[in-house]
């Protein structure tokens, strides 16, 4: 039984979390932007109302009323005039430096920062016509103070606006988490041997994705374990069959009642079934250690087209009993090859042996070889032949011999597999189509050198 998550560990907590965090640093970043933005907007707003009133002092003062001294005595320590001849008085004199003196002066407007009573300020000046000029000061922190009610309904705003995207984050890891959870429940079904879940249909296209998935596996466990299940029934099936021959026999020897003239050919049969049993089981051996990938391959340089003829050669002799013409079709000369020879002799030993059994007599069974980028092997008969539903499934273990077990000779059902599996090994392909010669055609292509599983 496996150790308890952590609630971290979730995929709904990382979708809070992680939509969380983003917020968070959204409000943030938008928070100190926005700070920065209201600070210059207000600082803007108090340049231009300084602006606005020195240009109502100076156009007073062009009047030569009394109205510029009132107004400039009712806005206090924030102005200060400088006369024509750069004299500087008013409340607000000590804010105004020499170079704000002498830009007035030359007619210039006049705005940059300065200090007010030892705290920083923002400073105004408009020239006059007379060669002088009024010159507004605004305290820093009188700015600040006037947009910190604005700063208060942003950080609200943000702190809103974090919430709502906390919720819809909560939201969000419900919608994704619940259907992961409920598709990892149906995983743990299939893993616990079920099958044929009910797998519903996902909104979310990522998720469906995985549905779809868990679906097509389910689809494929059933095939395969129906395809096994039926494997292990012709195996116990061809395993039953000499050993019910070996045990009547044996039985019969042990009780006395076979005839001393018999014994010969009685032995000869228990010989023989006992080798069918044997190839058999050696089938099933290879085929083990072939999906097992414990397997040896001993790559050499060779002659594919000797490989061939001496593969030929052997199998004369059982071709000439059985009636069936074989013959070999060769290129004048070598092709030559890297791989491992002895596999490649085992499949064609192998398709010959099948094409073989299922040749009737008197038609033809014809091995070809040929090089040029790479080599390929032909084992052609004048069989029966295959199907095109056949064909789709005539490297799948036991399929044929269920099919045609009572119909025309077979042998063990992994023959096929096993050949098919070998020139994988090997780099190669191995392929069946139907035989000019009217029955199947099967042909093993392969590199001109061996590739390693792990480079291909």
């Amino acid at each position: 039984m496996s150790a308890a998550r952590p609630w971290i560990a979730s995929v709904t907590a990382r979708i809070m979390l992680g939509t969380f965090a983003v917020s968070l640093i959204a409000v943030v970043v938008t928070g100190i932007v926005a700070l920065q933005v209201v600070q210059g907007v207000v600082e803007s707003q108090a340049r231009q109302q300084l602006k606005a009133q020195a240009t109502a002092l100076v156009a007073a003062r062009a009047t030569g009323s009394h109205l510029a001294a009132t107004r400039l005595a009712a806005l206090g320590d924030r102005f200060a005039v400088v006369e024509p001849d750069g004299t500087v008085t008013g409340a607000a004199r000590s804010s105004v430096g020499d170079a704000v003196v002498r830009e007035l002066r030359a007619g210039r407007v006049v705005s940059g920062t300065t200090t007010l009573g030892d705290k920083d300020a923002v400073l105004v000046g408009i020239p006059t016509s007379d060669g002088g000029g009024v010159v507004g000061v605004r305290k820093v922190a009188d700015i600040s103070a006037a947009s910190a009610e604005l700063i208060r309904w942003l950080a609200l705003a943000l702190v809103l606006g974090l919430a709502v995207a906390s919720v819809a984050g909560v939201l969000l890891a419900r919608r994704l988490g619940r259907p992961l959870t409920r598709l990892a429940g149906r995983a743990r079904e299939l893993a616990s041997g079920r099958r044929g879940v009910a797998i519903e249909r996902e909104p979310v296209a990522e998720i469906e994705d995985i549905a779809q998935a868990l679906r097509g596996l389910d689809t494929a466990l059933s095939v395969s374990e129906d395809r096994q299940r039926e494997f292990l029934l012709s195996v116990s099936h061809e395993i039953r069959t000499p050993l019910t021959a070996i045990r009547g026999y044996a039985e019969a020897l042990a009780d006395g009642v076979v005839p001393s003239g018999d014994i010969p050919r009685v032995g000869g049969t228990l010989t023989a079934e006992a080798d069918r049993l044997r190839r058999f089981l050696d089938d099933l051996l290879e085929l083990a250690r072939l999906e097992a990938d414990d397997f040896r391959l001993d790559p050499q340089h060779f002659d594919a087209r000797e490989t061939v003829e001496r593969a030929v050669a052997a199998w004369s002799g059982v071709a000439s009993r059985a009636g069936v013409v074989l013959r070999d079709e060769l290129p004048s000369g070598p092709v030559p090859v890297d791989t491992d020879e002895s596999r490649l002799r085992q499949v064609v030993d192998g398709l010959i042996e099948n094409a073989l059994r299922v040749t009737p007599e008197g038609a033809p069974v014809v091995v070809s070889v040929a090089g040029g980028r790479g080599v390929r092997v032909e084992v052609r008969d004048g069989g029966p032949g295959l199907t095109l539903e056949d064909t789709a499934v005539a490297f799948e273990r036991g399929e044929l011999h269920a099919r045609y077990r009572d119909v025309r000779p077979v042998g063990t059902g992994l023959g096929l597999s096993i050949a098919r599996r070998l020139v994988g090994r090997l780099g190669g392909t191995l392929e069946v189509r139907p035989a000019p010669e009217g029955g199947a055609a099967f042909s093993v292509s392969l590199p001109s050198s061996y590739i390693p599983p792990a480079e291909r």
